[in-house]
């Protein structure tokens, strides 16, 4: 499969640099980059988005996920690998890259178990990732991106 076209964050004059500084902004907020690599695979597991699953298992290494929680982030909840951070931080996503057919997409227990687990910027900075994340698979999908094209 080839790339219909160049990712439109190159592409676009001044997204990357958008793109780039909301992840830094995520990044300054307390939150473990390994647990940020755990939601970035999660959702792009579940958005069948090849390029991104590719490189943040990778980035997740780097970060110090065990091969452990590499292997068993799409199966989180029956595995004893994950903290109760790490589990707040994984249905969080499933919650809100699955939106379609939840009308209340993120139940109140969820979010109350995220706040009681996260401060403010942290519970911010998730939720922001989150949407980057699903930004990136839906980018990646429109236009093709091959898995490999991208290697942190």
């Amino acid at each position: 499969m080839t790339a219909r076209m160049t990712n439109p964050a190159f592409a676009l004059p001044g997204a990357l640099d958008a793109l780039t500084k909301l992840g830094e902004a995520v990044a300054a907020s307390g939150l473990s980059p390994e647990l940020l690599e755990l939601v970035n695979m999660r959702a792009s597991q579940l958005n069948s988005c090849s390029t991104c699953l590719d490189g943040h298992w990778r980035m997740a290494r780097k970060h110090g996920a065990s091969d452990d929680k590499l292997f068993a982030v799409g199966a989180w909840r029956h595995t004893p690998y994950f903290s109760d951070a790490e589990r707040i931080a994984l249905e969080l996503t499933e919650e809100l890259t699955a939106l379609a057919g939840h009308p209340e997409a993120v139940p109140d227990a969820l979010w109350d178990a995220a706040a009681d687990e996260f401060d403010a910027n942290q519970l911010a900075a998730l939720v922001l990732a989150v949407g980057q994340i699903n930004l990136w698979n839906r980018v990646n999908h429109a236009t093709r991106q091959e898995a490999g094209s991208w290697r942190p």
